[in-house]
């Protein structure tokens, strides 16, 4: 502040910018990531449904089935997100996101109408299919039209919007039948392709086709009609002059694997930290632990806590910095974890010497604990803690540091590389989670989680650079560098500031 404020009194008369058309950009963008957060978290008020004796007979599913139903989303994101990696360079962000409408709309329509499981399993994989494509493209769309000022906090967004949608179909999960809740998740993309047709192509992707004079509309409508973005224009167009056709030996220089790592790295160790099956599969692991309220109300709960931390990480994104916040991430993570790991190593102990049943340790595991309010709602306060740290830190901040840290040669590309290692990972955490709770109970599972949460502290201290207030342009000449601490800012990036 103390650095801005002389450049800000001794140019009076230059107009401040104008980010409510910016704004709107991102909010067409983000509907996207609001059906993401609504499909990925579809099989957690469903599964129980589904493997209920009650249930239809040609829908009800075994634990396998449930397993498959339940991680085949992240391969479908997976597939997603290696399309995305065509499609961000063949037809730009902008495109990428809209032409996702397509597998989602038919994939909540096969849910929506299901007669027979494998409707089921492939309306939930085309919803991956569309959360994988839009987790590539979208915040690298954010990330490429959004002022450094505010960068940080609309990075912010796709994870805050994804959480909302989660919330929503929490909450409509309490009333609504869940063929209507596929029916509702296509009225937000249809609403997503309609505002995204008069939206902007970025500004760095008409640059890079020699579409100069459109990228200077787009970047003045985004900005505001009387801001000079001169400098703005000039930095990005040095930026990409800058940039040839990537080999392979250049991925061997800083500049390219460096950047790249840190975000496959960081995408990997996202998903490890379990938070996708703890998601898919949040109303199973409340029944089949001493929750104090139904599952179902808990699930609601989680999510309105998982929106109000991602709301205060938005808020403090350029504050505190993206390395505070994921410290903080961590440790939380890893002391709920810890405490989970904990709770169900030995959840059958009965509080006297008489020795153990298993009808007694059943009954004890999976119902409520008359008389004992406190156990019943530590795995509920341990999960919100886990949900609270991973929504401050390593979930929106993971994706914002993808759009910013990767180069603009290889970032379609990249990105999607990096999306489809994240949810190949996501299916294999997935997957394999319903068979270690059968086999072992949630024990295991929750001590693997915290291994990696340790995992986490250690790799943001060691290879994750901040980034807070710094441009596109500084954040690459500091890799292209090959530094190691701090990105300084660029002479004419603190003058346009």
């Amino acid at each position: 502040m103390d650095e801005e404020t002389p450049l800000l009194t001794s140019t009076p008369s230059k107009p401040k910018i104008n980010n409510s058309k910016l704004f709107l950009a991102v909010f067409a963008a983000v509907l996207g990531n609001f059906t993401f957060g609504y499909s990925l978290v579809f099989s957690s008020p469903v599964l129980p449904k589904l493997k209920s004796p009650d249930a239809d007979p040609r829908l009800r599913m075994d634990t396998v089935q449930a397993a498959w139903f339940g991680s085949i989303y992240s391969l479908g994101a997976a597939a997603g997100g290696l399309g995305a990696m065509l499609l961000n360079d063949l037809i730009g962000r902008k495109l990428s996101i809209m032409m996702s409408a397509i597998p989602s709309t038919i994939g909540y329509m096969l849910m929506g109408g299901a007669v027979d499981l494998w409707m089921l399993h492939l309306g939930r994989f085309l919803t991956g299919v569309a959360g994988g494509m839009t987790a590539a493209s979208i915040p690298v769309y954010i990330s490429e039209i959004s002022h450094k000022t505010v960068r940080g906090a609309l990075g912010s967004c796709p994870q805050i919007t994804a959480v909302i949608g989660a919330l929503v179909l929490y909450s409509l999960s309490l009333k609504v039948p869940w063929h209507w809740m596929a029916v509702a998740g296509e009225l937000p993309v249809l609403l997503m392709v309609v505002l995204l047709v008069f939206m902007p192509y970025s500004p760095r992707r008409l640059l890079s086709l020699g579409r100069n004079e459109q990228a200077e509309r787009a970047l003045r409508w985004l900005r505001g009609e009387h801001y000079n973005t001169n400098a703005e224009f000039r930095d990005i167009q040095q930026s990409i002059s800058s940039q040839g056709r990537v080999t392979w030996s250049d991925l061997a220089t800083p500049l390219y694997y460096r950047p790249i790592m840190i975000s496959v790295v960081m995408r990997f160790l996202q998903q490890m930290t379990g938070i996708t099956p703890i998601l898919v599969y949040l109303e199973s692991i409340f029944s089949h632990s001493k929750a104090a309220l139904e599952p179902k109300y808990d699930a609601a709960i989680v999510g309105a806590v998982r929106l109000l931390s991602v709301v205060v990480a938005a808020s403090l994104m350029e504050k505190a910095g993206r390395k505070a916040l994921l410290y903080t991430s961590s440790m939380l993570m890893f002391l709920s974890t810890l405490t989970l790991t904990m709770i169900y190593h030995n959840p059958g102990c009965p509080p006297d010497p008489t020795p153990p049943n298993i009808t007694a340790i059943s009954d004890f595991s999976s119902h409520n604990v008359v008389g004992d309010p406190v156990a019943g709602l530590l795995p509920l306060i341990c999960t919100m803690v886990f949900i609270f740290g991973y929504a401050m830190g390593w979930g929106p901040i993971t994706w914002l540091l993808m759009s910013e840290v990767l180069p603009l040669a290889t970032r379609g590309v990249a990105s999607g590389l990096c999306v489809t290692v994240s949810w190949l990972t996501a299916f294999m955490i997935t997957h394999v989670f319903t068979h270690l709770e059968d086999k072992y109970g949630l024990y295991v599972p929750y001590l693997l989680f915290m291994v990696v949460c340790v995992l986490c502290l250690l790799f943001n201290a060691v290879c994750i650079p901040e980034t807070r207030g710094r441009s596109l342009e500084e954040i690459e000449n500091y890799f292209r560098k090959g530094r190691s601490s701090t990105i300084n800012r660029s002479n004419s990036n603190a003058q346009s500031s």
